[in-house]
Formats: structure tokens, sequence, C-alpha cells
């Protein structure tokens, strides 16, 4: 008797229609956002369910993006990410269903090579073709870490007490896959 096998299928990520965003508490009373502009993904999925899947993604760190030049220099520098010396962030990890439509997808982040479980909090959007015949996968993520677990320590003390920098950094994704 035969058994049924089930294909993998490779999706990567359509940059076009993609986002990479992070958020941050600065001053103790608004958040600063930004975003990565250049990063690249990879899922590996099990036929045509996120369940499962096997996520890889890097991140050019020096493409961090913050609408102000003298920001974005600072968290190139040393400071920060460090960019020279690890121009790339990594993720690796694994899809795990939650309901319907929500996924935890659990793996290692790799910042300025300090390695740490994450989990991005994911909500797959569903699979549909565009109007050339391609087909796409889509999904939002969010996630919460503390930056100084990747040694992104830099900060500074107010005048009226906290710091200039949350150590919560939020993360938001909106990834649209082509299927490879």
């Amino acid at each position: 008797m035969e058994t049924a096998t089930q294909t993998n299928t490779k999706w990567v990520v359509d940059n076009a229609h993609s986002e990479l965003l992070f958020r941050v508490k600065h001053l103790m009373i608004t958040h600063v956002k930004g975003e990565f502009r250049k990063f690249s993904a990879e899922v590996i999925t099990e036929g045509s369910t996120l369940e499962n899947a096997l996520v890889k993604a890097t991140v050019e760190t020096s493409s961090i993006f913050t609408n102000y030049d003298d920001r974005d220099a600072h968290l190139r520098s040393a400071d920060f990410f460090d960019c020279e010396k690890f121009p790339v962030m990594t993720f690796e990890g694994k899809a795990y269903k939650t309901s319907s439509d929500a996924y935890e997808i659990k793996g290692k982040l790799t910042i300025k090579d300090v390695t740490k479980e994450v989990v991005l909090h994911t909500e797959f959007g569903g699979i549909n073709k565009d109007p050339w015949g391609n087909e796409k996968a889509g999904f939002s993520f969010t996630a919460k870490i503390n930056r100084k677990d990747w040694g992104l320590t830099w900060n500074a003390v107010l005048e009226s007490g906290g710091v200039l920098v949350s150590d919560e950094v939020k993360l938001l994704g909106e990834i649209q896959l082509i299927k490879a």
C-alpha cells in the first residue's frame, strides 16, 4: 500500500509588499518607530499550511531607518547595532498553530552574535494569486523583546527620572511571501 507524501513548498519574501518595523518608548512619553528596509526571508511549508513551517530571515542592520539621520547614524554605531562589525541579524524558527488563523513562530533571534529565544505572535492572512498568476501568502506578526538581552544597552538618564530609551522593543511585521 502506498502512502501519500506531503511536498515541501518554498516561499520567499516579496519585499515590495512587506515591512519589518519596531517601536520603542522615547523619553518615557511617546514612541519612536522605525524599520529595516533590507531583509530577506524564506519559509518552507509542508503543503499549503503555515503549521510546522520553517522560517529563516536575515536583516541588514545598516538598513535601519527612523526618519531622522542623526538617530539612524547613532543606531548604526557601536552604541547599538555596531553595523560594521555585525552587518546582519538573523531569525530561525518554526511555526505552531494556536487557533484557526493564529500561530506562534518560536525561534532564535541573533543580534550582535547573541542568540536568544523569541516568539512571534502571528496571524496568517491566507493564500491568494496576484493578477500575474503568482501565488502569494501573507501574515502579520508582533513580538516584544528586551533590547538589553542582545547587548543593546546604551541609554541616558533623564533629569526628571527615567531613561531616554525604554528596554522593551515591540517588533511588527507585515510579510507577503511569493511561492518560489
